[in-house]
């Protein structure tokens, strides 16, 4: 163990001097700042979870490199500027870690991960540093999917829940009602306002039946276009373009992808 230990700690010392070599020598690095670096950090991001939606691990050991050059990155400009270093974003986080696990560290009993969740948030809002209010600690940045349960996750913590998750469909269904009400009257603004109602609750359905929403349309979109890919391609074999192509014709060759993706 601490042989391994020895080989971690320097691998990431390696990657630190590697960050130094490359600021100082490289223009590219040089002149990078955090906002410059902040979009390339959201496509890191993007393409780390694409890796571990695909499964395939190599390719997240390697986004996972990429994301954590990006970290000593921002330490490194930080120190330059005599803010922080990456000790300090170390440090930090540890001692976070430490505080809010008193069940690991303390002398806290926990029965599971429900209790864990809850006592995390109040710990978070104790914080001298921490966050003023339940809901400030989720970044509005955040894709409106993930936002709406991350929002949905943390009013939980605190007890604003259904006491019974079958209650919530009683929610759904009215707000579906309203949306084709006001869809019936043509009104675009507040058809749209329906619509996001309609969404958050869907997304709340999904959190209390411990769906992850986010990860169920993606997976759909996926589908979608697998099919849809094999729609085209089979048009395009057949001498024609889809635009030439009746709704009718299209489904059944849609339907065909389909019958081959569920007997694989």
């Amino acid at each position: 163990m601490e042989n391994k230990r020895e080989k971690e700690l320097a691998a990431f010392s390696r990657l630190l001097d590697v960050m130094d070599t490359l600021r100082e020598k490289c223009p590219w690095d040089h002149k990078q700042t955090m906002e410059s670096l902040r979009p390339q950090t959201i496509e890191e991001t993007y393409e780390l979870t694409e890796a571990i939606q695909n499964g395939d691990l190599h390719e997240v050991s390697k986004e996972l490199g990429d994301l954590l050059l990006h970290i000593v990155f921002y330490a490194k400009i930080g120190k330059e500027k005599g803010e922080f270093d990456i000790a300090d974003v170390c440090n930090r986080i540890c001692d976070k870690l430490i505080y809010r696990h008193p069940h690991v560290y303390g002398e806290v009993a926990v029965k599971g991960a429900e209790e864990v969740i809850k006592n995390w948030e109040q710990l978070k809002t104790k914080e001298k540093d921490g966050n003023k209010s339940v809901l400030s600690g989720v970044p509005n940045s955040l894709p409106s999917m993930i936002k709406a349960y991350r929002i949905q996750d943390k009013a939980r913590a605190v007890g604003f829940d259904w006491e019974k998750r079958e209650d919530v469909w009683d929610k759904v269904y009215e707000e579906l009602g309203e949306l084709k009400e006001q869809l019936s009257k043509d009104d675009k603004v507040a058809s749209e306002k329906e619509l996001g109602d309609f969404i958050f609750s869907v997304v709340n359905a999904a959190r209390l039946y411990d769906l992850n929403p986010d990860s169920a349309l993606e997976s759909t979109c996926a589908k979608f276009r697998r099919r849809f890919d094999y729609l085209e391609q089979k048009t395009i074999k057949q001498g024609r373009s889809l635009k030439e192509m009746s709704l009718e014709e299209m489904d059944k060759i849609w339907e065909e992808a389909k019958s081959l993706e569920n007997n694989q």
